[in-house]
Order: C-alpha cells, then structure tokens, then sequence
C-alpha cells in the first residue's frame, strides 16, 4: 500500500536563446541529472538545445507545445499520473484571459484531472479551485512577456507520495543572490493548500 516518493520537476518558459541567454545559475546547479524522477514541461523552452538538457535531468520528460515551440512534435495538452494524482499539462496561451482560474477550470473539467499544470503568464502561482489544484511555475529564466516584462525567475519541484503531495516552490528575486524557497502541502480532494515555514532553506541551499 506504501507508494514511494517521487520528485517532479515542473518548469515552463524557459525562451533560451531567444528572450534571455540563459537560465540563472543558481538553478542549473541544483537542477542535476538522475536526482528528478519526472520532468514535466509546460511549453516555450526555446531551442533544442533547451530541450536537451530537460531531457537529460529524467528518463520521465513529458512535455507540451508552448506557441513558440515549432518542431519538438510536442501535443496541446498532456495528462500524466503520478502516485494518486492524475495531472493535466498545458501552455496556457490558448486559454483567454491568460491565467484566469476560471477559464484553466474548464480545461481542467475537459481533461478531468486533480492538478491542472499551465505556464504562459511568467508569473508563479499555486491555488485551489473549486476543490482543484492550479499550478504555475512561472519562468524558470525569468524572461520576459507582454504580461510580465521583469518576471521573477522561478520553478517548482514536487514530492509526490500517494495522495499527498509536498509542493517547493524557487525564486531568485535578486539574481546576485541565493534562491528563496516557499513550501506548500495539499492531499487530494482536501481542498485545502497549506503553507509551510521553510526551516531547511539554507541547508538546500548549501548543498554544493
């Protein structure tokens, strides 16, 4: 009965090279291969070098096609399942006005999944919906878009164990400086999104 934990990596617009020149290197350290059970894409990485080194972080890519993505043969939408979760993907340009929760919840209802993963607006965000799970990366570059044009670079990794699932959410809001770290815990079908005061910060930070 005991599923073991697996650690999702969700990103999403990243635009390397063409927006920025690169994601921050204080990501890229912690970002190492062999360490991410799952890395699920939400569109907009930029080039195939880009999606090259997603690929090299888990044999588990999973991918979607942002409106700038020609030639990655990558699908609209994506529903992967993890532990207990069933987990729908998608860019988010399609969907009007850009991350609008009530919108992403009819794409949700279509797709029928628990948490409903989309990216686009640059900005990071985690919410509950009518009793679903909305979850935005933001950029993990940090570049910009006519929505947001100094976005703060961020990404979110998941532990997922059954139905529970330990959300850890990373910006750089100055990037001559360590990363932050949020943390957030929800079970399925509770409804409910708990913060959680990081204590281990600076030892993930140090790890290196």
């Amino acid at each position: 009965m005991n599923q073991s934990a697996e650690l999702v990596l969700v990103v999403s617009d990243m635009n390397v090279p063409f927006k920025t020149s690169d994601i921050p290197e204080q990501f890229k350290s912690l970002l190492i291969p062999n360490k991410i059970q799952h890395v699920l894409s939400l569109g907009n990485m930029g080039s195939k070098e880009s999606y090259d080194w997603l690929k090299s972080l888990s044999n588990n890519f999973h991918g979607v096609k942002g409106e700038f993505d020609e030639g990655f043969n990558l699908p609209e939408t994506k529903i992967v399942t993890i532990g207990s979760f069933k987990i729908g993907m998608i860019h988010g340009h399609q969907v009007v006005p850009w991350g609008d929760l009530e919108a992403l919840s009819s794409i949700q209802r279509q797709l029928g999944c628990d948490i409903l993963l989309s990216g686009h607006t640059h900005n990071n965000s985690v919410n509950v919906f009518e009793g679903k799970y909305y979850i935005n990366p933001g950029s993990i570059s940090g570049s910009f878009s006519p929505l947001n044009p100094v976005p703060i670079p961020s990404f979110i990794l998941m532990v997922i164990q059954g139905d529970f699932t330990i959300l850890y959410l990373y910006e750089l809001q100055d990037k001559t400086k360590k990363f932050e770290v949020s943390k957030m815990e929800f079970t399925k079908n509770s409804n409910e999104l708990k913060n959680v005061n990081e204590e281990h910060e600076d030892e993930e930070q140090d790890e290196e």
